[in-house]
């Protein structure tokens, strides 16, 4: 496998995992305000030919470097980053409850987000 760098942009709310010029895939996140900051990690996705290299697995850890350089902690709504969470507890501290409702609450009210 190919050197997978993993570049975050913010403004599409999209962490992306690239092996040379590809994307091969990503995380779609959002950063919600309130009642406190948050990334809130939606969906992980690979593509078909890259699946089984770690690529998710990667994404999530890069996740969760991301939130302890901000200061800003994760809510997981997408199930894969949920269960690599509950995989790595000491790289993934568990998420407020309060925040986990309020990134609910904001993506039932944002249904076309993603």
């Amino acid at each position: 496998m190919s050197e997978i760098a993993i570049r975050d942009d913010r403004a599409a709310g999209r962490l992306e995992a690239y092996a040379g010029d590809e994307v091969v895939g990503h995380i779609e996140y959002f950063v919600l305000e309130s009642p406190g900051r948050a990334l809130v990690p939606v969906h992980t996705i690979v593509e078909p030919a890259h699946e089984g290299k770690g690529i998710a697995g990667s994404l999530a850890r890069e996740l969760y470097v991301m939130s302890a350089r901000e200061g800003v902690p994760v809510a997981p709504l997408c199930p894969y980053v949920v269960k690599w969470a509950a995989r790595h507890p000491d790289e993934a501290p568990s998420a407020d409850p309060e925040l986990l409702s309020a990134a609910k609450a904001w993506l039932a009210a944002h249904p076309g987000r993603f």
